[in-house]
């Protein structure tokens, strides 16, 4: 009876041991499954959020227009470079500008400013945009504005430029182009970019 009490306590501790060790072994892989979902799962979202800014900024960036300028803008009699003509952009206002084929699409004369405005959509303020045309001011004057004005812009080239408060960082009276162009970095072309001016061009 003994002897058969010793075996049963054997085997009863034998398989008692290999359920343990079967228990670890099946929770490591299991623990570690988890973890690498959660892990893909978390790349996942980081890749698409990323790719959803990069889609927003590129959209922000994409400074087309209709092409309708401002009341009261004049066009340039005698422009250095007529509508038609093919230029190089010598500017960088935005990504992909510096260096890229344009034609001229308009001309005109007018006083053109830098400005700093905080965008009636929120977000940081915006500090020297170049370039917003004495036409495009709230309540304008005949008077070209002195740097330090405050003022309220009608111009309407990005999300949250119209209407907001933006203060006169400096002024030239020059002739502004509406251009048409194809980034150097690539993707959809710019159609009637407002404005550029004639020394931020080059002959092509």
């Amino acid at each position: 009876m003994k002897k058969q009490l010793v075996l049963l306590s054997a085997a009863a501790i034998i398989v008692l041991g290999g359920c343990g060790s079967e228990s670890t072994e099946q929770s490591d892989p299991n623990t570690n499954q988890t973890q690498t979902e959660q892990s893909g799962t978390e790349q996942n979202q980081t890749a698409q959020d990323q790719t959803e800014q990069n889609n927003t900024d590129q959209m922000d960036m994409n400074h087309s227009s209709s092409g309708e300028v401002p009341n009261g803008l004049k066009e340039a009699d005698n422009p250095t470079y007529p509508v038609g003509s093919e230029v190089i952009l010598k500017t960088d206002h935005m990504e992909g500008m510096k260096g890229a084929e344009a034609t001229i699409v308009g001309a005109y004369e007018t006083t053109a400013y830098e400005v700093s405005y905080t965008p009636t959509t929120g977000g940081e303020p915006v500090k020297n945009h170049k370039w917003v045309v004495h036409e495009e001011i709230k309540d304008l004057t005949n008077q070209t504005l002195n740097d330090g004005t405050e003022v309220t812009l009608e111009a309407d080239h990005m999300p949250g430029m119209k209407d907001a408060p933006a203060v006169i960082d400096s002024s030239e009276m020059t002739t502004v182009y509406m251009v048409d162009y194809t980034p150097t970095t690539g993707g959809e072309p710019v159609k009637n970019h407002k404005w550029v001016t004639e020394d931020e061009l080059s002959a092509k």
